[in-house]
């Protein structure tokens, strides 16, 4: 098989973010994406990242530095751009089924929780101070003097938009690329425009109006498990993917037995959104949480308040292997999931694109 098969602009990306293919594996923050998943990715040709939006500065560190330790390949860190509006509290019916949930568990119940002790100019320090090649984000925009600071040091910065208009904000705020993350995108959506409600469009559609709309590469995200997705984000306009559901089987990624259970018995309609779990919307598995919250969710605090209440619940549903209380993040391709070691994934990848790319032209 040729190595040297992708369109220019795709040669474009991959040689900025030194990879050898256009595959991303999504950052996955909460576990999922390990170190050693992401190293793995990264020593074969494609792009790993690692999600730390929920880590402290010290975590932070920790985990670039076992990173470090498995690859002297480029990999991204991923944070969450906190939202500055002021936070919404839940309702006391949301309180009064989350306390019904922690007594069946056993645990106390939730209780809103104080100030964080650090912020996200902390964390971002870290990633400055690590000297990490590649930085990506998603729910808002960082201040553009700390995106200056970025790029002065060499940092290529990658966000996150679900509409075009986002996009373009993206664009002005002088980042590198843009991950347009589709409504199929399994965990949370990226969305911080000014667009009313919550952007829900398919990466049919958001990938070529996106395109057409920005200068900068554009990354293709949601739904895609195989070689004809990446080949159809090509044909859209994307110059690579970023694959979140696809990298969950695999051997290196930190996915619970239940969690993993539920994700290769799914079907194309196990998924849905909701809010429940972290204040901002999010596709997984459907579960007893999420069915037990739904004539609730307009009631349920804003995010990171909502993650806090919820947090022990999520956690010791983990340690107790129950499935039912777990957030068991998932895109639309759920039931496209396979089990294979990273690399085994990446160059499957690679050659499923290759056949289909191929197939088309030979049959012009």
């Amino acid at each position: 098989m040729p190595t040297d098969f992708w369109p220019d602009r795709v040669k474009v990306l991959t040689k900025r973010l030194g990879i050898d293919c256009p595959i991303i594996q999504a950052p996955m923050a909460g576990g999922p994406s390990t170190p050693e998943l992401v190293a793995a990715v990264s020593n074969s040709g494609a792009l790993g990242s690692l999600g730390v939006g929920y880590l402290p500065p010290e975590q932070i560190e920790s985990e670039i530095h076992k990173v470090k330790e498995l690859t002297n390949k480029p990999f991204s860190i991923n944070l969450f751009v906190p939202d500055r509006d002021v936070a919404s509290q839940p309702s006391d019916k949301v309180l009064n089924r989350l306390r019904e949930f922690s007594e069946e568990l056993g645990i106390d119940a939730p209780r809103i929780p104080g100030p964080s002790k650090y912020n996200f100019e902390d964390q971002l320090a870290v990633i400055l101070e690590n000297n990490v090649p590649i930085f990506s984000f998603t729910f808002g925009i960082p201040d553009k003097v700390l995106i200056k600071d970025l790029f002065e040091r060499g940092v290529l910065v990658i966000g996150t938009a679900t509409c075009v208009e986002e996009g373009v904000l993206l664009e002005q705020a002088g980042c590198s690329a843009i991950i347009a993350q589709g409504s199929e995108a399994g965990g949370h959506r990226g969305t911080f425009g000014s667009t009313e409600g919550t952007p829900m469009i398919g990466g049919l559609a958001l990938v070529p109006q996106l395109a057409d709309k920005v200068k900068i590469p554009v990354i293709a995200s949601g739904g895609i498990m195989d070689g004809r997705g990446i080949a159809a984000s090509i044909a859209l306009g994307a110059s690579a993917v970023q694959m979140g559901t696809a990298f969950l089987s695999c051997e290196e990624a930190g996915v619970p037995r239940p969690w993993l259970d539920r994700l290769l018995s799914s079907k194309d309609v196990s998924t849905v959104l909701t809010k429940a779990f972290s204040g901002k919307y999010a596709r997984g598995i459907k579960n007893r949480f999420i069915d037990g919250m739904l004539s609730f969710e307009e009631g349920v605090a804003s995010y990171p308040i909502q993650n806090s209440l919820t947090r022990l619940i999520r956690n010791t549903a983990k340690e107790k292997e129950n499935s039912d209380f777990m957030s068991l993040w998932a895109g639309q391709g759920s039931a496209m999931s396979r089990k294979y070691k990273a690399r085994e994934l990446i160059n499957l990848l690679v050659s499923e694109t290759y056949d289909v790319l191929k197939s088309m032209t030979s049959n012009l």
